[in-house]
């Protein structure tokens, strides 16, 4: 029996045409379980219900731009389209959907152009702009060829690759610059996808039989932007469609944006042929960020929160003690600030101490016994055999029992494993040196000071 409602109709048709592009697997897997919810034709919109929040992400995540191309080769007015979570009835019943016949139009007639301005709002992060970027000597030279890229005037360097660490601001620059290009090029197509999202995408098609749509869709952006390029690493069909790729665009002028997270010259598993091309443009590394950069982060955040009443002591504390990460750093202030506001306690060191006792745990410096007995050594001026040698004499045993102290204090360490480290001593030796030592600290003030030195040496 026919669908009546020319929307649902239509919803008949995009599920036929998903089932098919991503394979019956897949599709039930991720994608049968959606509904129909709001639509509106004139300004062509289409609102689609997932029963989760989670499900809601996912399918955002990878599949929009599957839905983008059914609906608009099933209605071409349609140029919006948006995943909700939600619990809404479904439409068009399963028995239905597989017992109905549906004619699709090919997906390959769809403009580009409307690709781009469809997925405008969706694709990049309001946030992660040049305004709200942060530059320092840690990243300067990512940000002004990342600027320069997103301007659209002729441009040195093709492709642009930007490498470093986990939450220092790829992201953030890649979002910037399509943003900032589409600001400037209202008609353009840029595209920006995950390499893990390039590959399902790929193999989607390659089960689909339908290479030809995945092909025209990425060779046909203006910019492209692959983000964590060191996700293919050892996908040798995907490195070989990826290659291809991004000798079309360099050669027909379009830009290109990888990340990854190491420069190419240090990615294991990619094909030499491509780690030339990636070297071939202007490769800028993101570094962590130094101190003075981190302050600025701070100070920058907190003008955005113009209630939030921060010491200065603490914004310095914070900026000494997250250096790791950006994204972190961030979190913590914002965590702090909130943390703040709902127990209507006033913020300071204890109390941001308090809040962020495991984001502080995380962030310490990572100190191993073998380092710990070096130091201890070197500033003894004894070899490093003497922390593990049966010798008693005082010169040898003070030292061994400041090391003793000094894994106890600042690794993770158990008393059991800290002896063995000391030539196979016993757990109640390790006891009898740290007793030792904070009763001397009491008394002992030169001792007391070579243990702060060490500490502080130790910690960085």
């Amino acid at each position: 029996m026919a669908v009546a409602d020319p929307m649902a109709s239509a919803w008949a048709s995009v599920r036929a045409h998903l089932r098919r592009a991503v394979g019956a697997r897949t599709f039930d897997g991720w994608l049968k379980q959606l509904a129909l919810g709001e639509c509106d034709p004139v300004a062509g919109s289409v609102r689609l219900v997932a029963p989760s929040d989670f499900m809601a992400n996912w399918v955002n995540t990878h599949f929009i731009d599957h839905l983008r191309q059914a609906w608009r080769a099933t209605l071409p007015q349609i140029v919006d389209v948006a995943i909700v979570a939600g619990m809404v009835a479904t439409i068009v019943e399963d028995a239905q959907f597989a017992a109905e016949p549906v004619v699709e139009t090919p997906v390959e007639a769809a403009p580009a152009v409307v690709d781009a301005g469809a997925g405008r709002s969706s694709q990049f992060e309001p946030r992660y702009s040049f305004d709200t970027f942060v530059v320092g000597k840690a990243n300067e030279v990512a940000y002004n060829a990342a600027k320069t890229l997103a301007e659209g005037g002729p441009l040195a360097f093709n492709p642009l690759f930007l490498h470093g660490g986990t939450g220092l601001g790829k992201t953030h620059l890649m979002h910037a610059i399509g943003q900032e290009y589409l600001a400037r090029h209202p008609n353009a197509h840029v595209l920006y996808m995950s390499a893990e999202k390039f590959m399902f995408e790929f193999v989607s098609a390659m089960r689909a039989k339908d290479t030809f749509s995945f092909k025209q869709r990425l060779r046909s952006a203006d910019v492209l932007m692959i983000d964590d390029v060191q996700f293919i690493a050892g996908k040798e069909s995907t490195q070989e469609e990826f290659f291809h790729t991004m000798n079309e665009l360099i050669s027909a002028g379009r830009r290109l944006v990888i990340s990854a997270d190491r420069s190419p010259q240090n990615l294991d598993g990619i094909e030499s042929r491509i780690l030339s091309r990636l070297s071939w443009g202007l490769v800028a590394d993101v570094n962590p960020a130094d101190f003075e950069l981190r302050l600025n982060i701070l100070s920058r955040k907190l003008e955005a929160m113009p209630n939030a009443t921060v010491p200065h002591e603490v914004v310095m504390f914070l900026a000494k003690r997250i250096s790791a990460n950006v994204r972190e750093l961030e979190g913590a202030l914002n965590r702090v600030v909130a943390y703040a506001n709902l127990s209507g306690k006033t913020v300071d060191i204890d109390f941001t101490q308090e809040v962020l006792a495991d984001i502080l745990r995380a962030n310490q410096r990572r100190v191993t016994i073998d380092e710990i007995q070096r130091r201890v050594c070197d500033h003894y001026r004894i070899r490093q055999a003497e922390m593990s040698s049966a010798r008693r004499a005082r010169e040898v045993a003070r030292p061994r029992q400041v090391a003793m102290y000094l894994a106890k204090q600042l690794t993770p360490r158990s008393l059991p494993e800290i002896g063995r480290r000391f030539g196979g001593r016993d757990h109640t030796t390790v006891i009898h040196a740290v007793r030792q030592i904070e009763k001397l600290r009491q008394t002992d003030a030169e001792l007391d000071a070579d243990v702060r030195l060490l500490i502080r040496q130790l910690e960085g």
